[in-house]
């Protein structure tokens, strides 16, 4: 344990943008534990006398178009956001990996299924075919992270079905059918440990393809319902504002929004130095 620590600070420090995904990550998380503990406004409060204020020491986000302190909004709005993507990118996981794994091992009509319903969904635009479902089904929170695990399945099955596809006629896969071990038992007890880092980068990537998707539909209606704080929501209201003038109720939820997408893209990239044996000393 003591040398996987050490290997795992050693890459922090030889990339910084690793260290700084990983430290983002954490505020996240913290914000999503303890958000309503750290706001220094209640999110949903509204002061009549405090509307569209400029960025100051009070607010130093401002406030929106009904007197709500952007900066607790957006700190409330990172609870919903990372809920969301963790739920849907879950469930993909899981879901993608268990079908993308029988696939690979036993091939035949069950893999030509699979690669067939990856081909169907991948022939749409993934955001379109996001937007179908969710205006189909109705715009809860529950349907967007439908949507969501929907259009991520398919970079799960194929990750699944790929490295499992190479890994069955591996010795140590012979080796425990040998044993007496079923192709299912194969399946969990030693091909599943072995996939799992190159599915455990995947799935942050997907994190912040999760968010912003999250985000899309909200801007354009068909996510998150007001007044609930979500950054998508909150860009596309102060989108309106920012020919008038009042820039920062669009600027610092959209600056948000970014920095979270790029920490989990740059956490992809300290997880696949941590989990690449050829950097183990």
């Amino acid at each position: 344990m003591t040398s996987f620590a050490s290997h795992v600070c050693y890459c922090l420090r030889s990339n910084i943008f690793s260290a700084a995904a990983v430290f983002g990550v954490l505020v996240l998380a913290a914000l999503s534990v303890l958000g309503p503990l750290l706001t220094p406004y209640d999110a949903y409060s509204s002061l009549d006398s405090a509307v569209m204020l400029p960025p100051s020491w009070a607010h130093p986000c401002g406030t929106d178009q009904v007197g709500r302190d952007v900066l607790s909004r957006i700190m409330m709005a990172c609870r919903l956001d990372m809920a969301i993507a963790l739920s849907a990118v879950l469930l993909s996981l899981v879901s993608g990996t268990i079908v993308g794994s029988l696939a690979g091992y036993y091939g035949g009509f069950l893999d030509g299924l699979v690669s067939r319903l990856v081909d169907t969904i991948m022939a749409f635009p993934l955001f379109v075919l996001a937007m179908a479902i969710v205006a189909s089904l109705g715009n809860s929170v529950v349907n967007i992270v439908f949507a969501t695990a929907v259009i991520n399945l398919p970079f799960y099955i194929r990750v699944a079905r790929a490295e499992t596809a190479v890994r069955r006629q591996s010795q140590f896969v012979e080796a425990a059918l040998i044993s007496g071990n079923t192709g299912m038992q194969v399946i969990v007890r030693h091909i599943l440990p072995n996939i799992m880092p190159t599915i455990m980068v995947q799935a942050s990537l997907n994190l912040g393809w999760a968010i912003l998707n999250a985000a899309g539909l909200s801007f354009i209606g068909l996510g998150v319902r007001p007044p609930d704080a979500e950054w998508g929501i909150m860009v596309a209201e102060g989108a309106q504002y920012i020919v008038s003038g009042e820039w920062w109720i669009a600027l610092f939820p959209g600056i948000a929004l970014m920095l979270t997408v790029l920490c989990f893209n740059f956490l992809g990239d300290a997880l696949r130095d941590i989990l690449d044996p050829r950097r183990r000393s």
